[in-house]
């Protein structure tokens, strides 16, 4: 943790709008750390309070899609808040959780949860005058009313129990796909994501989950560590939720490298959409779906079953008109293609654009301030933007939000700079776009303005030179 320090001071002193300040106010004033990731991937938080308590005086732990886990002793410690645990000496803890998403609220039902450390306490007149300058004078009734709701629910013994069922259902559905893997014997079907090694009935314990670093000595017969595809990481420091499902399709192996043939994800949930079946995100080689709380077997086997039908389909190269005819009936140019066809054709594209590795070496490019985000989305306001297309984007600054889906993770803040890496992508997705209409890459951030003669430009907010 020392080192890691040490880098994250490097990258204070380095940042341009901090030139000039002493290194004694180079500290960073709150940790905000996604938790869980959208594919379920959680950090122990207790690991996270002991390292950094001192040292960065807010903690905040943004549980938009974890608030069951404080129901259930599975998830241990990694959730921000939970019974008999000590807390920090110096840190406030804070974590957010949207009640909507995992428990019963109705939309845009959330809350906020605040920790006093063991010395610090909660203003709450200045948190709550801080709250009401981001909410409306007129709230929603029905909305507090739900959150209120999944409260009661969650009381034990009940709470516990639904969150358990969500839990088995999970790990019914990975023993299904793996039943049917095995039915199939060499030939393809679908992975889920997650350890080799699963009980054969009922939720077992969590340490399946938890990802482990690889060690010498280690038995065949116990759980391959290098399942997760991340590398050696910290032993213990993350979990994967069973609940998140994440369904990888052929084409793409975890070292990033491109199969000669490939299933992208977008044409199998086009599909699934079609048969009743929506799901969560769609990546390039993968698709996101969760068990929450009330799902039933029904449920899943219905994915399941779409599932099989889609494998069949590709197998037998079926007409798009006959398998997804509502979208052929928008997007013609499909009709006549069959469906391995057409996956053998988007398939090509992203391996001939390595879009893999474009994706990934785009968010580890170095990414460059140029003014405080507040300044640069002010010039919104002020009227100091222009429109500037693709080709010329480079060195200059976002005054939006750059955020690619998939992943959907921001690539650039306001203030920001445009770099090559970024444009090579963006020039991919313009590519792709003309190439495969019915399946562009979404990119918010972008202007898209159409010509007279139909065709589609791409154009980016920027503060005016």
């Amino acid at each position: 943790m020392n080192l890691n320090l040490l880098r994250l001071r490097q990258k204070l002193k380095a940042n341009p709008l901090l030139e000039g300040k002493s290194s004694s106010t180079l500290k960073p004033k709150v940790l905000t750390l996604t938790q869980s990731t959208y594919d379920g991937v959680l950090y122990n938080t207790e690991t996270i309070k002991n390292m950094l308590d001192g040292y960065i005086p807010n903690l905040h732990f943004d549980e938009a899609w974890l608030p069951h886990a404080a129901f259930h002793p599975f998830y241990g410690t990694y959730h921000a808040m939970g019974k008999k645990r000590i807390r920090p000496k110096e840190a406030m803890v804070y974590s957010t959780q949207s009640v909507h998403k995992l428990l019963a609220g109705i939309s845009q039902a959330s809350h906020v949860l605040v920790q006093d450390s063991q010395t610090l306490h909660l203003d709450r007149h200045l948190f709550n005058e801080a709250y009401l300058m981001h909410t409306s004078t007129s709230p929603q009734y029905s909305i507090i009313a739900s959150c209120d709701v999944a409260a009661a629910m969650m009381e034990p013994p009940g709470g516990t129990a639904l969150v358990e069922e969500s839990i088995a259902e999970a790990l019914d559905f990975r023993r299904a796909m793996r039943k049917v893997d095995a039915e199939y014997g060499k030939d393809w079907w679908f992975k889920v994501w997650g350890p080799e090694n699963l009980v054969d009935d009922g939720i077992g314990r969590a340490d399946n989950w938890i990802i482990k670093a690889e060690k010498k000595g280690r038995k065949k017969k116990d759980e391959d560590p290098n399942w997760h595809g991340f590398g050696d990481l910290a032993d213990g420091f993350n979990m994967l939720d069973p609940i998140k499902a994440t369904i990888v399709t052929p084409g793409l192996n975890l070292d990033g490298k491109f199969d000669k043939a490939g299933i992208p994800a977008s044409i199998v949930t086009k599909f699934l959409a079609e048969h009743g079946v929506i799901v969560e995100k769609t990546g390039l080689y993968s698709f996101f779906i969760m068990f929450t709380i009330g799902i039933t077997k029904g449920r899943w086997n219905s994915l399941l079953t779409a599932l099989q039908q889609f494998k069949d389909d590709y197998d037998r190269n079926q007409p798009m008109w006959r398998i997804l005819p509502e979208f052929c009936q928008k997007y013609a140019r499909y009709e006549r293609m069959g469906l391995r066809d057409l996956c053998h054709h988007i398939h090509s594209l992203y391996s001939k654009f390595d879009i893999a590795k474009l994706t990934t070496e785009m968010y580890l490019s170095d990414l460059k301030p140029a003014m405080k985000p507040s300044d640069a989305y002010a010039q919104i306001a002020h009227r100091n933007t222009e429109r500037v297309p693709i080709d010329e984007l480079e060195g200059r600054i976002t005054t939006s939000l750059v955020t690619p889906y998939p992943p959907g993770i921001p690539l650039l803040i306001p203030g920001e700079v445009f770099n090559k890496k970024i444009i090579d992508y963006l020039k991919f997705a313009r590519e792709f776009n003309l190439q495969c209409p019915g399946f562009e890459t979404d990119i918010h951030g972008l202007v898209e303005v159409k010509d007279e003669q139909g065709m589609t430009h791409y154009f980016a907010d920027c503060v005016k030179n």
